[in-house]
């Protein structure tokens, strides 16, 4: 008896109403993520286009669009054909056994599917593969000659830069195609009987056989050319020794690879005759052979030769390959003319000796940029919305005529401070922008230790002249910000925290051209979307004028619309031509330079001011040149390339490939042009370099007798050392008529601990590019090495670090420092080649441990030799040790420039009216503060904030009489407290 479920009517429109309203809600969340994809690619067309680089982008779409639509093709095409040819060539009455023709069952029913989506999604896949390497292609096809060729097979060197990779992805990607294709069609074969498996035998079908040995014979041909290929990559292969073929690559590995190119193409000739014949024997055997003699020639001879001829004499059969890998290294990185100088330095310190270097030892920066950024906030940040970077900036301008190394900085914004305020609105409309660049002198400090500002305040005063100060985009800037209103609409933007008739703030409107326009629905909505706000849509602040302003970092912005360059690490702004702007390094890199040394780009730049990665970044190098100088416009975001080296194959290559992007060098201004400098992480590169290619004899380099190191930085942690940075100074190098702001430092022998190591080298590098409109100097970028004796006693950094530390005097002077709620701060430790021998100095910083501490340069000391001094200034130093008269005169003086205040972060100029009533009122103002402080201090009892509060009304005091038509008096302000019993401690930071 069967029995049988009546299925309930009214259950079928049920389930039909929820399979539409699954497809409908299918429908939508497709249509939702495209959408979201489009506008996405909308805002990227949007940001590229007010820019003015939108070929730089449709270029990189219609690359990468061609290479994905070729990649998908070229995978999906030959692995549907592969299968197709399979299936209908397969056995009609084949005898298949139950598993197969259970399997045959299920795949039946979709197979049509299969055949056009297994293709499909190997497509998809294959083609996202392809779209990245848009720039190997591009380079292939726009290649540019180096004009110089390697010494093994004496090819242009572009060919191992642009045609290996590229053809070396070409094969590549075609084995990947054919293995695909081969493994499908097996498998299709199998299904369907065309390959079958008995006790004895296997069994091919015709077609199965021709299809199989054809595809193998491709597939071994494409080996053969990959194999052909590989002897060219040995030349940018890294060794034990060197980069590139040594002795046993080049008389073993190479005729190696190249018998074994023969034989993989004379083996696919022999598939391709089985495939006609039906005979397997011979291909069979011949693979065996190819396996065979992939050991013996690929491992087993070059190990023999290695160990066998080469090991026992090493030396002098690798000589002519070190050689190879020596110059080739040090044209690649740059380093092929740099000036080597026997510098035979004197350890003794005479009356007298410093002279000649007077010009040098007045322009010594006593500014540590890495440790006065807390000072700088204290004075000059004004309010909580305002920052500064942890470390500052040297630049150079002129001052009075002369050029003067500056410690720079810009007032950025910090919305995290916002507190309650953090609005939306205020976040977005009201707080846009920083205000302002400030600069202290570099060699000069005040009375209480406080950095002497030649531009300062709010609004900016000083001697850099009018210029634009908004800083709309910097380093810190907000992730996008509205800007941007109708004329005469009331302006909403915070100008900065003062103004005129009583008013708190001034307010401004921008009026650049910095960003996309939200001038129409559309607009709004995608920016809405893409920065998943509402109020973007929504808000009335948002009008038909408003611009949206995003992607500000300086760095980011060259890096988009430069895709090739590698960005220094290191961007820093600048007043040119009555503008902000950032100046941006950008280099061109490969890794395919042959017989080049392989660096690791992020270990090579990693010191104190740029800590390594904490994670591992592929970007490893062997040529590297600085061949772009990039400015971004602080107010309105303008990004300008600058050729700044036209002879670089690599830029000139990209220049085709993005024409009428970069422009030419002449295009650079005079003062664009005094503001340019020789990039760190360049220098740092090269110096790693040179620690072992300074030395240019082959067999002096085997040894490694003389392999330097940079140090370590001595005031970095001993349990977490970090190298010492490369530090910007205006010093004159032997060799140089005078001092030119340069870029240096030093070396020391390789093994052993930095305080037991000697200096062995000191390399400088020219980085005053003249103030010529479009014209390089002719000394810009000129390394000079300065190598000293190797029985010289000169003490390295750590040694010289050690005897300030340990000697008795400055011990004893150090720990009255650290007296009460006080710790001492070492600054930065140069070194200058001055007096015949290397003179090191060292600011002294002491900080109060409260909150609102920051340091104050105190002491100065310095080491010639074995002798040190510790004083005051650094005049009073360099007397000290160089037998009561150096014969330098320090730019900080024997006594100091008197106190800016805290407060006013100006100077006074001898310009100013008579009486100027705003300037005075602010120094009213400071000096009360200065009298709350100095009152709040005697009652807590702290004696350091009290010094510092007495030095801030006195230099209040002077500021008023300054003024009012007066002449401000130069005194050293007291540090000494109230009648008390409790010792005071010496003069210290203030808090």
């Amino acid at each position: 008896m069967t029995t049988s479920t009546a299925q309930n009517p009214a259950q079928k429109p049920a389930r039909r109403s929820r399979t539409v309203i699954a497809i409908a809600i299918a429908i939508v969340a497709v249509l939702a993520i495209l959408f979201f994809v489009f506008t996405n690619l909308y805002t990227e067309v949007l940001w590229f286009n007010q820019l003015g680089y939108l070929s730089v982008l449709t270029t990189q779409w219609v690359a990468g669009g061609v290479m994905f639509f070729v990649g998908f093709f070229a995978m999906a095409i030959p692995v549907f054909v592969s299968i197709e040819i399979a299936f209908r060539f397969r056995p009609v009455y084949a005898k298949l056994n139950s598993q197969l023709d259970r399997y045959q069952q299920v795949v039946e029913p979709l197979r049509r599917l299969a055949a056009f989506g297994i293709p499909a999604l190997l497509g998809l896949f294959a083609g996202v593969a392809a779209a990245t390497r848009w720039q190997v292609v591009l380079m292939y096809l726009n290649r540019t000659s180096f004009g110089k060729t390697d010494p093994q097979f004496n090819l242009d060197i572009s060919f191992y830069v642009y045609d290996l990779p590229f053809w070396q992805s070409v094969v590549g990607f075609a084995s990947a195609v054919v293995l695909i294709s081969g493994i499908a069609a097996l498998a299709t074969s199998y299904l369907y009987g065309a390959i079958r498996f008995g006790q004895r035998e296997v069994r091919i079908s015709k077609t199965a056989r021709i299809q199989i040995a054809i595809t193998a014979g491709v597939y071994l041909l494409l080996q053969g050319i990959s194999i052909w290929l590989d002897q060219y990559a040995t030349l940018t292969a890294s060794g034990g020794l060197l980069t590139g073929a040594s002795y046993s690559d080049v008389n073993a590995t190479i005729p190696g690879l190249q018998i074994l190119s023969g034989i993989a193409i004379l083996v696919a000739i022999l598939f391709f005759v089985a495939a006609f014949i039906g005979r397997w024997r011979l291909p069979v055997i011949g693979t065996a052979l190819l396996i065979i003699s992939a050991i013996i020639l690929g491992s087993l001879t070059p190990w023999v030769v290695q160990r066998f001829q080469v090991d026992p004499s090493e030396r002098s059969l690798e000589a002519p390959y070190l050689q190879r890998n020596i110059d080739m290294t040090r044209d690649a990185y740059g380093v092929a003319d740099v000036q080597t100088i026997p510098y035979n330095a004197t350890t003794t310190a005479e009356a007298g000796a410093l002279r000649a270097d007077a010009a040098t030892t007045s322009s010594i920066r006593i500014l540590d940029p890495a440790l006065v950024s807390s000072t700088f906030a204290a004075l000059q940040q004004f309010r909580q919305y305002y920052q500064f970077p942890t470390d500052l900036n040297v630049d150079r301008y002129e001052v009075n005529g002369q050029s003067q190394d500056t410690v720079t900085t810009v007032r950025d914004l910090n919305l995290t401070q916002l507190g309650t305020s953090a609005s939306w609105y205020n976040q977005t409309v009201v707080y846009t922008h920083g205000y302002g660049v400030v600069a202290a002198y570099g060699n000069q400090r005040s009375a209480d230790g406080q950095p002497v500002f030649a531009e300062s305040g709010i609004p900016s005063t000083g001697v850099l002249g009018d210029y634009e100060p908004r800083i709309y985009f910097g380093e810190n800037s907000p992730t996008y910000s509205i800007v941007g209103a109708p004329a005469g609409t009331k302006p909403t933007e915070l100008d900065y925290p003062s103004g005129n008739a009583d008013a708190q703030q001034t307010y401004t409107t921008f009026s650049g051209d910095g960003g996309p326009k939200l001038d129409n629905v559309f607009n709004r909505l995608a920016y809405a979307l893409k920065f998943q706000s509402t109020e973007i849509f929504l808000s009335d602040a948002v009008n038909n004028d408003s611009q949206i302003l995003y992607n500000r970092d300086p760095a980011t912005r060259v890096s988009k619309v430069a895709p090739y360059l590698t960005i220094d690490s290191d961007p820093y702004a600048s007043v040119v031509d009555g503008r902000v702007v950032w100046i941006v390094d950008g280099y061109t890199t490969s890794s395919n330079y042959p017989y080049s040394k392989t660096e690791g780009l992020s270990a090579a730049i990693a010191d104190t001011y740029t800590p390594k990665p904490g994670y591992e970044v592929d970007n490893n190098i062997n040529y590297i040149r600085n061949s772009v100088k990039a400015t971004v416009d602080a107010y309105d975001g303008k990004v300008t390339l600058y050729a700044w080296d036209d002879t670089d194959p690599m830029l000139q290559t990209w220049e085709k490939i993005f024409p009428a992007t970069v422009k030419p060098m002449s295009d650079m201004s005079a003062q664009l042009m005094s503001h340019v400098r020789y990039p760190a992480d360049l220098f740092k590169v090269q110096r790693a370099i040179l620690g072992q290619y300074h030395v240019t004899d082959a067999g002096s380099f085997y040894s490694r007798e003389d392999a330097w190191t940079t140090p370590n930085d001595p005031i970095s942690p001993a349990t977490n050392p970090t190298l010492q940075p490369p530090y910007y100074l205006t010093l004159q190098m032997p060799g140089q008529d005078q001092p030119q702001y340069s870029l240096y430092s030093t070396f020391i022998p390789l093994t052993g601990e930095d305080t037991s190591k000697s200096l062995n080298g000191y390399l400088a590098v020219d980085s005053n590019a003249g103030d010529t409109a479009g014209v390089k100097s002719a000394d810009f970028g000129t390394l000079r090495l300065l190598t000293l004796p190797k029985d010289a006693t000169v003490p390295g950094p750590g040694q010289e670090q050690n005897k300030f530390s340990s000697d008795p005097t400055v011990s004893q002077a150090l720990n009255l420092l650290k007296q009460g709620s006080t710790e001492v701060l070492s600054g930065n430790l140069l070194t200058l080649p001055v007096g015949g021998g290397l003179l090191y100095v060292q600011p002294v910083y002491v900080q109060s441990r409260g909150e609102t501490s920051y340091p104050l340069l105190q002491k100065i000391l310095v080491g010639f030799g074995d002798k040190i001094a510790f004083e005051d200034t650094l005049d009073a130093a360099l007397d000290d040790l160089f037998g009561g008269d150096s014969g330098a005169t320090a730019g900080d003086g024997n006594t100091p420039v008197p106190s800016t205040g805290a407060g006013t972060g100006t100077t006074t100029d001898p310009a100013t009216p008579a009486t100027n009533n705003a300037a005075l009122q602010t120094a009213l103002n400071n000096a009360q503060a200065a009298l709350d402080a100095r009152d709040a201090a005697l009652k807590a009892a702290d004696w350091a904030a009290y010094g510092v509060a007495d030095a801030q009304l006195k230099a209040a005091v002077d500021a008023a009489i300054a003024a009012s038509g007066g002449t401000p008096t130069t005194t050293t302000p007291s540090t000494d407290a109230p009648s008390t019993d409790t010792p005071t401690p010496a003069p210290t930071a203030g808090g």
